[in-house]
């Protein structure tokens, strides 16, 4: 397996799982990341898995000797990332570093990037105030933290996913 690269394969809407199987069904090696998220639903609070990312799944191919073309037209999948005419490899040690996150349940455990504790500066990543920076005041729990960002003239205490965290 020394020609074995992971390449990435775009899916269609909601169709990580689906189109994983088929691959596999088909003789690939796949690697589909998950992690696991809270869901409010009628009252009801439970845990889901969900794809890390949405839309998107791992193959490791080895482009001499793997009929990558009929990745194209497996039933999930809207294409695979090429760079030219050629799939484009993923950097070296990236599904290692992905791998290496995971629990013991095969979970990647989603936490604050590497150096940011409580009083650090930090951006968030998602949601209405996207590109907002802030202070990180405290860690409330491993999916949830406490930043403070100053809005309207004054500094406002929200606490969103550690996750829509990121480094400034």
């Amino acid at each position: 397996m020394t020609g074995t690269l992971w390449y990435v394969v775009h899916t269609r809407p909601n169709s990580e799982t689906k189109a994983d199987l088929n691959l596999r069904r088909q003789g690939f090696s796949t690697y589909l990341p998950r992690y696991q998220r809270q869901r409010r639903h009628a009252r009801k609070i439970e845990i889901v898995a969900r794809p890390l990312f949405p839309r998107y799944l791992f193959v490791a191919l080895d482009l001499a000797f793997d009929q990558w073309r009929s990745i194209q037209s497996t039933f999930g999948i809207s294409q695979i990332i090429l760079a030219g005419e050629k799939p484009r490899p993923l950097p070296d040690g990236v599904v290692d570093e992905i791998r290496a996150r995971e629990t013991d349940a095969g979970y990647v455990k989603i936490g604050l990037p590497a150096g940011v504790k409580p009083g650090s500066r930090i951006r968030l990543l998602d949601g209405v105030f996207a590109d907002a920076t802030g202070v990180l005041e405290q860690v409330a729990d491993e999916r949830r933290v406490a930043i403070l960002l100053s809005l309207l003239g004054r500094e406002v205490r929200m606490f969103v996913p550690a996750a829509s965290v990121g480094a400034i």
